[in-house]
């Protein structure tokens, strides 16, 4: 097993490993305007909002909810939240979400309605659903004084400029100047990733709304070799990490690692191995979590050695569970799967890695190649925690 450097590209067999669509997903669904080209500019963009923002604990009986007389169908969609302490904010689309959920009442519904009687009807959930209690306005003075998050009172927020700042610790600007960047692609056309890729908006992977940052970078211009291709090509991995977190309560903090051979163009993990995620809540310990586990858990990633992934393969390729597919067949069934799926991957085995299954390493390899055909993502998912679980347990 090597450790390369290298700015060509190299075949790759994507049959290897597991696939994951997160990356996929965010880079399908985010605007022009969500999408930024360094994180320089992702830095900048979120520190301003933060900067612009602040958060006081209030009552929640002493929020107002205000609309204009319906002189004509503009007043009935315009509608605002007046805070104790005199502001009057607009509601983002988020906030109105959190604000109907305080109010017991279902926002889809609400937001069908006339903001007059939308206002009627979250005023009274509030006063008559809830007992009085504290809650926490966030909102942010931009010039349109956008109420931005309403949570509870002891909700830890850890500021999305901070978390992209700690990437920065690590990656520089995200370009390569530190090795980490946006990926390259797969040529599907020869099987080859070239992690020579231009960032623009089609294909950065730095992402970033007015309720959350999520980024992926990866080092691939250092790929690592475990193993060999069935023609004898070297079959590279190399790592990469994705960061996503909401300041305004819309998802956890989450920091997932892992080895790769290749991001296609709709922005797909391919052949991934050694997953591995740590998420944390935004209660009242969260920014101190940042701090003393999850920050540092990235560096120790990002400038770490390889060696324990490196040994955790081999100790998978060394571990053998079989000498024929009896036996094999008969390991398979004893991890709870079924003779039918034991069988599937007997026969996934000999098809793409060119031999008969005799390792760990190979049974992993086998269950993670019928995962990918199976459409159901819950189903998919589970049978990749089965490959996860073994590799986990050897290299433990």
């Amino acid at each position: 097993m090597t450790y390369l450097e290298t700015t060509q590209a190299h075949k790759v067999d994507v049959s290897r490993g597991s696939h994951r669509g997160e990356l996929s997903h965010q880079w399908f669904t985010r605007p022009n305007d969500q999408r930024f080209l360094s994180l320089n500019d992702l830095r900048d963009y979120t520190q301003q909002r933060y900067d612009e923002s602040a958060a006081e604990v209030i009552d929640n009986r002493r929020i107002e909810f205000l609309a204009p007389e319906a002189e004509s169908i503009a007043d009935t969609k315009i509608m605002s939240v007046g805070l104790p302490n005199g502001i009057e904010v607009n509601p983002t689309n988020w906030s109105f979400g959190q604000l109907a959920g305080l109010a017991d009442a279902p926002a889809s519904y609400l937001r069908k309605l006339p903001s007059q009687i939308a206002t009627d009807a979250l005023a009274w959930g509030m006063r008559q659903n809830r007992s009085v209690e504290s809650v926490k306005a966030y909102w942010q003075s931009n010039g349109e004084q956008e109420l931005r998050a309403v949570t509870g009172p002891t909700y830890g927020r850890i500021p999305d400029f901070e978390v992209v700042e700690a990437v920065q610790q690590i990656a520089g600007d995200g370009l390569g100047s530190h090795g980490w960047k946006v990926p390259g692609v797969i040529d599907w056309s020869s099987q080859h990733y070239n992690p020579n890729v231009d960032v623009t908006k089609d294909t950065t992977t730095l992402f970033a709304s007015d309720r959350d940052v999520w980024l992926f970078l990866c080092d691939d211009r250092n790929p690592i070799e475990i193993g060999k291709l069935q023609d004898g090509s070297p079959d590279l991995v190399f790592r990469g990490f994705y960061v996503a977190n909401s300041e305004v309560g819309a998802k956890s903090l989450v920091i997932a690692c892992m080895y790769l051979r290749g991001v296609c163009q709709n922005r797909c993990l391919w052949g991934v191995e050694g997953f591995q995620q740590l998420d944390i809540r935004h209660t009242s310990g969260a920014p101190d979590r940042f701090i003393d586990e999850a920050a540092p858990a990235l560096v120790q990633f990002a400038n770490g050695s390889t060696e324990k992934f490196l040994d955790g393969v081999q100790a998978a390729r060394d571990a053998k569970i079989a000498s024929d597919e009896d036996e094999a067949l008969a390991w398979l069934r004893a991890r709870g799967l079924s003779r039918r799926r034991a069988s599937q991957i007997v026969t996934a085995v000999a098809e793409e890695e060119g031999h008969p299954i005799r390792s760990v390493w190979d049974a992993a390899q086998g269950i993670t190649a019928i995962a990918r055909s199976i459409p159901h993502q819950d189903a998919r998912i589970e049978l990749e925690r089965v490959a996860g679980g073994i590799l986990d347990r050897i290299a433990a």
